[in-house]
């Protein structure tokens, strides 16, 4: 699989694209507390595998990044005027974490593999933004999508890499993963997030196959 082939099996619901842009001050402060958890996200596979130096070298530069990327955010926040306030945890994250296999050698892949889901997510949603946004947000994530179709590379590399030490189909358990993804991102939800579902009301994009 090349890196930027989409893993995704649905694709976001233009609806959600109408909400980011009437409502894009929060956009921006769910943007930053994502950056914040994906930094967090690569330390704690760090600190769990501490054995796997492969890992450790590449999570720790991918985690650097993200922090880069947060305080971007933060900067670009502080230009427009926009406070940072705490938001309430996604659906899409508890959804996500729910499915996660508790025990490793599974367990490993399956955050490797989610975190490749999610980057993938993400790249798709800077693209849409790029679109549909004011100028000055579009530019901002028109830079950062290229690091977001580089992310998911990583993750799938690594998982690939696992799979092949512990004998398991990561492609068959990516599959599986990436049909509940799609359930959680076309189902209706009635918060809004970076990575929330179809607004509530709007009739949910149907999954590709």
């Amino acid at each position: 699989m090349s890196e930027g082939e989409s893993i995704l099996r649905a694709a976001t619901d233009p609806a959600w694209y109408g909400l980011a842009v009437e409502r894009w001050q929060e956009l921006l402060i769910d943007h930053a507390t994502c950056e914040k958890k994906a930094a967090s996200t690569a330390l704690s596979l760090l600190f769990a595998y501490a054995d796997d130096t492969v890992l450790g070298r590449r999570l720790s530069r991918l985690a650097r990044e993200e922090l880069r990327h947060y305080e971007q955010v933060l900067a670009k926040m502080e230009a427009l005027g926009v406070a940072y306030t705490r938001r309430p945890p996604s659906r899409y994250a508890q959804g996500l974490r729910r499915v996660c296999a508790a025990r490793d050698p599974d367990r490993k892949l399956d955050l490797l593999l989610l975190g490749a889901l999610i980057e993938a997510r993400s790249a798709e949603r800077f693209a849409g933004l790029v679109r549909c946004l004011q100028p000055a947000l579009a530019e901002f994530y028109a830079a950062l999508h290229a690091a977001e179709v580089r992310h998911q590379g990583l993750y799938l590399e690594l998982a690939a890499q696992e799979a092949l030490l512990s004998g398991t189909d990561w492609r068959a358990r990516l599959a599986e993963l990436a049909a509940v993804e799609a359930d959680l991102i076309t189902s209706p939800d009635t918060g809004f997030h970076f990575h929330s579902g179809t607004p509530d009301g709007a009739s949910p994009a149907v999954p590709s196959t």
